[in-house]
């Protein structure tokens, strides 16, 4: 079997991508640095509630690095972050892997609280297309969040809200083409870490999303702060920094 192939079917939620999608595409270890607007984020007192969008055959990274991210930000004593996943339903669900993990979300949309910042990674529905209420749920809660943010094709769902036309987005780079073909009313940055359009933040495959959390660490504590955070994870990238 050609684990290409496996993984790029695991990261298409179910969505069998022929070879010509991944036809001259730049490699992730040769990604361009990302646009950063630099503008920064008022943390407030307490800790900033981040909700994660799941579904069944989510790609663990995409969740988990973001989420140690977030949970590692304590270390730099600053409020830090609180965390919740949001699912279509509270049934067992699996990660990606074959056999993966099982987890139950937190909430559903009907219950789920506000969150200030929104993360979605790969996942059941993605590039096939996501369900309407978790869109619904997307849009309402983006109104009053500080940032939404994708990882890999997570982007696109994101822009199957609408919410990024007109906006540049990446995601990961066996998905180039067809994101491009899929979205044209958004601006495809090829090769990108992660992109910043101030409210909206995409990122590329997988691990990009480490760098896309530390750097909005970044704009809600600064720099320093961000630091001891990727200094605690023995994160060794400066993707994050702007």
């Amino acid at each position: 079997m050609d684990h290409r192939m496996t993984r790029r079917t695991m990261l298409a939620g179910g969505a069998v991508v022929g070879a010509a999608a991944v036809a001259s595409q730049l490699p992730a270890s040769k990604a361009q640095p990302a646009q950063l607007p630099g503008r920064s984020l008022q943390p407030g007192s307490d800790p900033i509630p981040v909700a994660f969008v799941m579904d069944d055959q989510a790609t663990m990274i995409d969740f988990s690095g973001p989420w140690e991210v977030f949970q590692d930000a304590g270390v730099a004593d600053v409020p830090g972050f609180s965390m919740f996943t949001v699912a279509p339903t509270l049934d067992q669900l699996r990660t990606t892997g074959g056999n993966g993990l099982k987890y139950t979300a937190d909430y559903t949309y009907a219950d789920a609280p506000q969150p200030r910042v929104i993360v979605m990674g790969a996942q059941k529905g993605g590039v096939m297309g996501p369900a309407s209420a978790k869109l619904d749920w997307i849009r309402h809660a983006a109104e009053k969040a500080d940032v939404v943010m994708s990882v890999c094709t997570g982007a696109f769902i994101l822009a199957s809200t609408g919410l990024l036309d007109g906006l540049s987005a990446t995601t990961h780079h066996f998905f180039f083409d067809q994101f491009a073909r899929k979205f044209p009313k958004v601006q495809l940055l090829r090769g990108r870490r992660f992109v910043d359009n101030g409210k909206y933040i995409t990122a590329g495959g997988l691990t990009s999303g480490v760098d896309a959390a530390l750097h909005l660490v970044q704009r809600y504590y600064g720099q320093a702060a961000t630091q001891k955070v990727a200094d605690y994870m023995e994160y060794q990238s400066t993707g994050w920094k702007s």
